[in-house]
């Protein structure tokens, strides 16, 4: 025996036991060495007491030391088997026992067996779960040795292995004993079967009678079903005959139908254009309204404004007649106070000049008389000479400072003079240069208004016509919607007749060149491919069904001008895992051979019916050359097996060369065909409207860039009138 133990308790590492001696074993070893770990490692494997451990208590078991943390650990033992004591063929029994922090596995010969498979094979090789006793512990001989034969005996038995045997015993008594019950359930059961058989016999006897009487009963519907045969089949030619005689008045009727249905599908047109008239015409209205509100308010505006003016005018006006008035009276005035000052003036002169000499011989006598009293004074003043003449002096002194004095402010008067005269020739050029200016302050402000009016009256055009763009904007883009109902409505039904894979297959490619649109390099992928056989042909009316039947899946086919294009197509379609379903045509690869057709008034060849470019015409000849259109039944069958050509007639019954007839009602409102003419016309009609919603977005952009230039200009304007209105104020109250 041999033991490998790693990761458990204090064997960090893998360690490997050297086969045990047969006879003793002894381990011996200082104390931590391991030699208690190494004992529960054998009971680990073999003994039940580490049979149900707890998350904590496999954690408990792994190493725990220094270094990386230990996951998992095993207990491996290699028992020898040549003896044949464990019931497998082999040498050597390999038993392992993994546990980790959630995880208690064993290993039998390297592989996953369950716990119970390992315990019964230590028990059949004598190994007691119960009682384990090859793990003898101390204390354990002693209980064993004064056990009771009892135990003994069933220690014994254990050791020899019979315990096993003893439990398959009763496993097998019991199995027994439901065999027997499952027995009495399987003799009742067919006592009921042999009751049942001999049911079934009687029944037997009857179904035989009642098979001859059933024989003749069938003769009897046969020979009645045969004469309701011969008579229906008489009432078939009959009506064969009246369906002859009326198949002109079912092509008659027909052909109403038809009428009916255009003159139908054009009243619906009408209803919806006439639906997006008044709509149009609603929301013009609402336009109109708006715009005739703000009109409205701007004319309010202008009324005020003109109310002002005239209001300001009236008051100029009556200023003006007061001033006139004034100005009159002032002048009469004026004249009045004139001839007064002409009469009075030579009288004020002469007075003036008696004033004068009176007042110059009041002088002569006031000197006279200051002298007299100063002479009379200063005789009493004086008492000598020199006292008179010191005192002569300093009045000498005093009146010439005083002369100086006046002569000082006669000069400053003078020059304060000149001074003001010079200020007033300055001011006088000053008022004239700010008369100057102010004039022309106005003439540029009458300039800037006249400029700023201007300036409006192209933006609110401009503003008109942008409305009107609006409008225009707004029409398109609810007809736009129109359409792109009407697209989305075609496409349904597109694809409820092509089914969804068809019609994925078909998106699908259109999204490959779009991807090949966006690389370089692939345009001649893109321009090699030409769309569905459906998308390229046209057909003479009432002949829709015919051709329709005739190619059938085929008329969703796409046509590419080489098979390398389709190939590349079809890689990038596998590339990007799209959806649906694709058929190529390579126009180089379809072989089309001349085909010489009946000269029949009755017949005509389908490729006739048939509008196409001439690049196409290898694919329409594929699919239609070998088919002929033919009036009535009758004649198709007889042309098919006349001429070995597939002959449909226009209401789609089909006759094939090989004789193969197929037909019945076909719902001509659901032609693909029909549904593809009104998708183009759709899509003709909305790529039309959107290139003139493109061009309506351009012209609607430059009216934007306009308004704007327009919007700023004025701004610019306002801002240069505003700066000369306040020039104009400084320089008027400056004047002032």
């Amino acid at each position: 025996m041999t033991v490998i133990i790693q990761g458990f308790k204090s064997y960090r590492e893998q360690t490997v036991i050297e086969p045990f001696h047969k006879g003793h074993n002894v381990v011996v070893g200082r104390n931590g060495s391991g030699k208690s770990n190494f004992f529960y490692a054998i009971q680990f494997v073999l003994s039940d007491e580490f049979s149900h451990l707890r998350p904590e208590q496999r954690q408990a078991l792994l190493h725990e030391g220094t270094g990386p943390r230990v996951l998992t650990g095993f207990v491996e033992i290699i028992f020898d088997n040549a003896d044949g004591r464990f019931p497998i063929d082999r040498d050597e029994v390999f038993l392992r026992r993994v546990i980790g922090a959630k995880k208690d596995q064993y290993f039998l010969n390297k592989k996953m067996v369950p716990r119970n498979d390992v315990v019964n094979l230590l028990e059949s090789a004598g190994f007691s779960r119960s009682n384990p006793y090859y793990i003898v512990k101390q204390g354990k001989i002693n209980q064993m040795a004064t056990a009771p034969d009892s135990h003994r005996l069933k220690l014994l038995r254990e050791v020899a292995g019979t315990r096993v045997y003893d439990e398959r015993k009763e496993e097998s008594k019991s199995i027994l004993k439901e065999t027997e019950g499952k027995k009495e359930k399987i003799d009742e059961f067919l006592k009921t079967i042999e009751e049942r058989l001999k049911t079934l016999e009687e029944e037997k006897e009857e179904l035989k009678e009642y098979q001859k009487w059933d024989k003749k009963r069938r003769a009897l519907e046969y020979t009645i079903h045969d004469r309701e045969l011969n008579d229906t089949r008489k009432k078939l030619e009959e009506l064969e005959a009246r369906r002859k005689r009326s198949g002109q008045g079912s092509e008659a009727l027909r052909s109403k139908l038809r009428e009916a249905e255009k003159n139908a599908k054009q009243a619906s047109r009408e209803l919806k254009e006439i639906r997006q008239t008044v709509n149009q015409a609603k929301e013009e209205k609402q336009a109109i309204q708006l715009e005739l509100q703000q009109l409205m308010q701007e004319k309010t505006k202008l009324e005020n404004r003109e109310r002002d003016l005239d209001e300001e005018m009236c008051g100029d006006k009556n200023s003006k007649k007061r001033a006139e008035q004034e100005l009159d009276k002032l002048n009469a005035t004026i004249k009045q106070k004139e001839e007064e000052l002409r009469r009075v003036k030579p009288e004020y002169e002469e007075l003036k000049k008696k004033e004068e000499t009176i007042t110059k011989e009041l002088a002569l006598k006031e000197q006279k008389r200051k002298e007299l009293y100063a002479k009379q004074g200063r005789g009493s003043q004086f008492t000598t000479k020199d006292e008179r003449d010191k005192w002569i002096t300093g009045e000498l002194k005093m009146l010439n400072k005083r002369i100086k004095d006046k002569i000082e402010d006669i000069d400053r008067l003078s020059k304060e003079l000149d001074s003001d005269a010079r200020k007033k020739i300055e001011l006088e050029d000053d008022v004239e240069r700010m008369s100057g200016e102010v004039e022309s302050y106005k003439s540029s402000i009458d300039e800037y208004n006249k400029r700023y009016y201007e300036l409006k009256k192209q933006r609110d055009q401009h503003h008109s016509e942008r409305n009107e763009l609006w409008r225009k904007e707004s029409s398109l883009q609810q007809s736009l919607s129109l359409k792109n109902e009407e697209m989305n409505k075609c496409e349904g039904e597109f694809r409820s007749m092509a089914g969804r894979e068809i019609f994925n297959g078909r998106n699908s490619v259109l999204q490959v060149l779009e991807t090949f649109k966006n690389r370089n390099g692939y345009d001649h992928i893109v321009r090699g491919y030409h769309g569905l056989v459906l998308e390229n042909i046209r057909c003479d009316e009432g002949t829709e069904t015919a051709v329709e039947v005739t190619a059938g899946k085929r008329l969703y086919y796409h046509i590419v001008e080489t098979d390398e294009i389709g190939s590349t197509i079809l890689k990038e379609f596998n590339r990007q895992k799209l959806p649906g379903e694709v058929n190529f045509m390579p126009l180089n690869r379809l072989m089309v051979s001349n085909i010489n057709y009946p000269k029949d008034p009755n017949v005509i060849e389908m490729v006739r019916v048939i509008k196409y470019e001439d690049k196409y015409d290898k694919s329409v000849r594929h699919i239609f050359g070998k088919t002929l259109i033919c009036r009535e039944l009758e004649a198709a069958v007889k042309t098919a097996k006349t001429h070995k050509f597939d002959c449909v007639t226009l209401d789609g019954d089909k006759v094939a060369s090989k004789g193969v007839l197929t037909g019945g009602y076909y719902n001509t409102s659901r032609s693909s065909l029909e549904i593809q003419k009104r998708r183009g016309a759709v899509q003709t009609e909305k790529r039309n409207l959107e290139s003139e919603m493109s061009d309506l977005k351009r012209e609607l952009y430059a009216i934007e860039e306009k308004i704007k230039e327009i919007g700023a200009e004025l701004q610019k304007n306002e801002t240069k009138n505003s700066k000369i209105k306040i020039h104009l104020t400084k320089s008027k109250l400056t004047f002032v």
